[in-house]
C-alpha cells in the first residue's frame, strides 16, 4: 500500500475533526502485525506519554508525519518493551505504521539506530560538539496540553559552532522546562548540542546550561 493509492482516504479523512479519545483501545498482536506488514510508514514525533491506568500498557500523545501529507496529532494506546520506552520520552522521534483509512489507528515502533541515524535527545547532550542557537520562532505543537507537563514546542533556530564554517536552521520538536519559557521568545540564545550539521536531527536543547543550573 503506498501513499497515492490512499491519497482520496487521507483527504476525506483530513476534513473530519481529529479523534482525540481513546475509543480503539490496545491493537491486538495479530492487528500490529498487520499494520506492521501493510501500514503506510511514518514517524512519530512523542509529546506525551503516560501509563494507563488499571492495565498494562501506556498512552502515547504523539506528532505523526507521511510522506505528502500535513502533520496531525492522535494518541496511541500501546505495549511496549521497557527498553524500548527509553527511546520514547517526549522529543524523541520514532516509527510508526499507519492504516489510511484510519489515521488515528497506527503502530509505534523504535527502529534500529541504522535504519534512523537519529540519537536520543540524552546521547545527544552527553556526547554532542556545542553551538549557540539564535531563535527564530517557537509554537506549542500539543494541542490539548493540559499544563501538566512540560509544554512541547516546534523551535525554529539559526545554530552557530566555531567549528562550522557558517550558521544553519534547524527544526526540533521538544519538550520546554516551564523554567524557560521566557527563553524562546524571538532573538534569545540557547545552547545546545549537535553531531553534524543537519536539519535537526541530531540537535537538542541543553536546557540546564541555557538556564545556567549546569
Amino acid at each position: 500500500m503506498n501513499l497515492a493509492s490512499a491519497n482520496t482516504g487521507w483527504r476525506l479523512r483530513s476534513r473530519r475533526a481529529r479523534n482525540f479519545g481513546l475509543r480503539a483501545g490496545v491493537l491486538s498482536a495479530a492487528q500490529r502485525r498487520e499494520l506492521l506488514m501493510h501500514g503506510v510508514a511514518g514517524s512519530a514525533t512523542i509529546l506525551g506519554v503516560r501509563p494507563q491506568r488499571n492495565e498494562p500498557g501506556h498512552v502515547f500523545w504523539v506528532r505523526v508525519q507521511l510522506e505528502g501529507a500535513l502533520p496531525y496529532e492522535t494518541r496511541v494506546r500501546q505495549r511496549m518493551r521497557q527498553d524500548d520506552l527509553e527511546w520514547m520520552r517526549p522529543g524523541d522521534v520514532i516509527c510508526c505504521r499507519v492504516d489510511p483509512g484510519d489515521l488515528d489507528r497506527l503502530v509505534l515502533y523504535v527502529p534500529d539506530i541504522e535504519e534512523t541515524g537519529r540519537a536520543s535527545i540524552s546521547k545527544i547532550l552527553s556526547d554532542g560538539r556545542r553551538a549557540d542557537a539564535t531563535v527564530l520562532a517557537a509554537a506549542p505543537v500539543a494541542a490539548d496540553y493540559g499544563g501538566r507537563d512540560d509544554p512541547v514546542l516546534r523551535l525554529d533556530l539559526e545554530l552557530r559552532a566555531w567549528d562550522e564554517p557558517k550558521p544553519w536552521r534547524v527544526r526540533l520538536i521538544q519538550p520546554v522546562p516551564l523554567a524557560a519559557i521566557g527563553l524562546v521568545d524571538l532573538g534569545q540564545h540557547l545552547e545546545v548540542a549537535f553531531f553534524t550539521v543537519d536539519r535537526g536531527e541530531s540537535v537538542a536543547v541543553d536546557w540546564l546550561s541555557s538556564i545556567g543550573e549546569d
